[in-house]
């Protein structure tokens, strides 16, 4: 998708080779990263929020993709990290590794620093973003914080001063939540989209509970379409990250921006036009669609 656009757009994946996004793809031969990368253009390993990348297993990645030139990977450094304030020297040598192969080959677009809720801008948090910004500085780091203190004017300052892209975030609502915008701070715009259900657990410092799945509805989608093309139109490069949960959210509501921002292939897996038509009825396969005669109840977006 970004061969007509510095738009890419793609979806988080905590294992690209899991059996869960081969359900998405349908069940034709071929390594399910290799068939995912004929359709979108980016992927998020979120797995690296626990453990680092093997720098084998980055380069099994990259050879997957190698038939999309576009194809590009973004990933999460530990929440050791972040949430735990641990900067052991092994750790982060560690983690720097794995992202080595993706860096030198030019596929890494950012490596991003995930904050809680409680992290608020003071001196104190401020300093450890930069330290954080200085142990990992080989790398583009962009940096997702939760509390809108983050929006201030001091805030945005230090994240411009450093090169540290802010993850403009589309998040449920809740009491001082980080609201959605459109701020680049850095060469490189990131956009994360969470889905909008669970916000008890946005504001929880609670790391293993995942939220309930979430679909963004067309109408969700189009409230983000000018921040997007703003966006792009002064970045170098714009990063858009689908993370909502649920069978094929992410993968439906990444095909669908796309096409609505106009840098889509209009491109499908059969199985994904047939069980999402509506959704995706101007998308086309490489193979027949089979049709239920009775389509299964699905519904359009989930909120808690």
């Amino acid at each position: 998708m970004a061969s007509r656009s510095n738009l890419q757009i793609g979806m988080a994946a905590a294992n690209p080779l899991a059996e869960s996004l081969r359900g998405c793809l349908g069940q034709s031969a071929g390594h399910t990263l290799s068939r995912l990368a004929e359709y979108v253009d980016l992927l998020h390993l979120s797995s690296t929020e626990e453990e680092p990348l093997r720098p084998e297993i980055a380069q099994l990645y990259l050879k997957q993709t190698a038939r999309n030139p576009d194809f590009a990977f973004t990933a999460a450094i530990g929440r050791r990290f972040t949430y735990d304030r641990d900067l052991d020297a092994g750790a982060v040598r560690n983690w720097k590794q794995g992202f080595m192969p993706l860096l030198r080959a030019n596929r890494l677009a950012t490596v991003m620093m995930q904050f809680p809720w409680s992290f608020r801008f003071t001196a104190e948090n401020r300093e450890h973003v930069i330290r954080l910004r200085r142990a990992f500085h080989e790398f583009p780091l962009s940096v997702e914080f939760r509390h809108e203190s983050w929006l201030a004017e001091e805030a945005i300052s230090t994240l411009i001063h450093y090169h540290l892209s802010l993850a403009n975030i589309d998040q449920p609502a809740y009491f001082r939540a980080l609201p959605p915008a459109a701020v680049l701070t850095a060469g490189t715009a990131v956009v994360v989209m969470h889905g909008r259900s669970s916000p008890e657990l946005f504001r929880s410092f609670d790391r293993e509970a995942p939220p309930a799945p979430y679909r963004y509805t067309t109408e969700d989608l189009e409230g983000w379409l000018a921040r997007l093309r703003r966006l792009a139109s002064n970045a170098t490069r714009t990063v858009t990250v689908f993370r909502n949960l649920g069978p094929a959210n992410a993968f439906v509501n990444v095909l669908q921006t796309a096409e609505m921002m106009g840098v889509s292939r209009l491109k499908a897996p059969a199985e994904i036009i047939r069980r999402f038509p509506g959704e995706l009825g101007s998308f086309h396969a490489g193979k027949p669609v089979q049709q239920l005669l009775i389509p299964p109840y699905v519904p359009d977006s989930a909120v808690a």
